[in-house]
């Protein structure tokens, strides 16, 4: 029991951070404007996402523009958007081979070693998908932490950590736990020694002696 509380959890968390890998890739605060400066403008909120780029006034009015070209875009925010969609696709595919090697579940219940092989697999898919948010997530704050110290970068057009960065990071930390938790689950086989044959007595020749 106490083995399938440990695969449940596992899981659960994976699952949540699959979630929240979906909420961070939709999200469009991936960075948000800084006001570092002596010029501060309080009266409107930028901010960039990976698929637009939006502007809030202090009204309450959003205006959201959708980027117009791929080609347009720099490599980084490309690279970002192909790992967190492969990072959903993977973590689409854990959870159906994941169930299925559930210990809760009814699926291959005559066959229990392919079942907890089911588990496994489904647990290091979701290790893939958390690496891929992770190196996802921290390509893109790496490169606004180097945007915002280059000299060469104006005041007005820095950037900083946005609340979807900070989705993904804690999307892919559940992502890789409950991947491992799942992988670890599966009770190992205990393997005993053969025990040794006791040696037969001779079978008696049917003659007395005196």
């Amino acid at each position: 029991m106490a083995n399938a509380g440990l695969q449940l959890l596992g899981f659960i968390l994976a699952f949540v951070g699959w979630i929240g890998a979906i909420a961070s890739t939709a999200m469009p605060q991936w960075k948000v404007h800084s006001y570092a400066g002596d010029n501060i403008v309080t009266a409107q909120s930028i901010y960039e996402g990976l698929w637009m780029s939006c502007v809030s006034q202090s009204t309450g009015q959003i205006q959201c523009k959708v980027y117009d070209s791929l080609l347009n875009l720099n490599s980084t925010l490309q690279a970002t958007r192909a790992l967190m969609v492969v990072c959903i696709l993977l973590g689409l595919i854990a959870i159906f081979v994941a169930t299925v090697g559930m210990k809760c579940m009814k699926c291959l219940e005559d066959d229990e070693v392919q079942k907890m092989r089911m588990a496994v697999i489904g647990g290091v898919i979701f290790l893939i998908a958390g690496l891929a948010a992770l190196v996802a997530t921290a390509w893109y704050g790496h490169r606004i932490v180097q945007e915002f110290y280059d000299p060469l970068t104006p005041v007005n057009a820095r950037y900083e950590f946005g609340a979807a960065l900070f989705t993904g990071w804690a999307a892919a930390s559940l992502c890789l736990l409950g991947g491992a938790l799942l992988c670890c689950s599966c009770p190992r086989k205990t393997s005993y020694p053969t025990p040794r044959p006791y040696p037969k007595p001779a079978p008696s020749s049917g003659k007395d002696y005196v």
